[in-house]
């Protein structure tokens, strides 16, 4: 007997559990098609911020602002004051012809032209000025020059005389001369480097005569300095 009483309890608990199931799945169910069901029938439930953020359309945009044309009875302003092209004070909006001529720039300027002046300006204005001339600095010290750009600029060479005593012992050779060319052309400071001593004597003399075209630098003579070679040959 308390068996079957347990047994008929246990059937009871199972078939009320098995219906609060079923009436929970149904109402949960009804809820959410509920939720999904009625915006769509009504839309005008939905909250008023939403609907006016997805129902708004932005404005449209403005027109462009057409540029105002010029006046036909005002003047065209024009940018030259006193005879002189000036800059406006602000960039204009449209490129404006003047209706009448711009009037004429006074001619006061003065000119490049190496003609006559003319009565309106001075024509020439950097006529009167002569070019600057160049001065070079004079060399401290004589230019050394060598014995073949001396020669080249001898215009009088006297031929020394040969002496008898050195003629008849037989003596010849060179005699090297180290001189001095002043900026008129004289032979200055002439002394004897290297040669036969019979010989220098009679070279000296005839070397010490010798004039020379003056050496020009930059336009400007110059002293120089130089070697000198005289040639003693006998005749055999």
């Amino acid at each position: 007997m308390f068996e079957d009483s347990t047994f008929e309890s246990t059937g009871k608990i199972r078939t009320r559990s098995r219906g609060w199931m079923l009436a929970a799945l149904v109402l949960d169910t009804a809820i959410l098609l509920g939720l999904i069901l009625i915006p769509l029938i009504y839309p005008e439930a939905l909250p008023r911020m939403s609907s006016a953020f997805l129902m708004e359309v932005p404005p449209p945009p403005p027109p462009p602002v057409q540029p105002r044309p010029p006046l036909h009875g005002t003047p065209a302003p024009t940018e030259m004051f006193n005879g002189y092209l000036t800059a406006p004070r602000q960039i204009p909006n449209t490129i404006v012809v003047p209706s009448t001529p711009e009037p004429e720039a006074i001619a006061n300027l003065a000119t490049m032209d190496f003609g006559s002046g003319s009565s309106n300006g001075p024509g020439d204005a950097f006529h009167t000025q002569s070019a600057p001339r160049v001065v070079h600095a004079q060399p401290a010290a004589p230019v050394r020059i060598s014995s073949g750009v001396a020669a080249s600029i001898a215009i009088r060479k006297d031929l020394p005389l040969y002496p008898a005593i050195a003629k008849a012992a037989g003596v010849e050779g060179t005699i090297v001369l180290a001189a001095t060319i002043s900026k008129s052309g004289t032979v200055e400071n002439l002394r004897v480097v290297s040669g036969p001593a019979m010989l220098q004597q009679a070279a000296l003399d005839a070397v010490k005569e010798w004039r020379y075209r003056p050496y020009m630098l930059n336009g400007d003579p110059v002293e120089v300095e130089t070697t000198v070679n005289v040639v003693f040959h006998l005749q055999h």
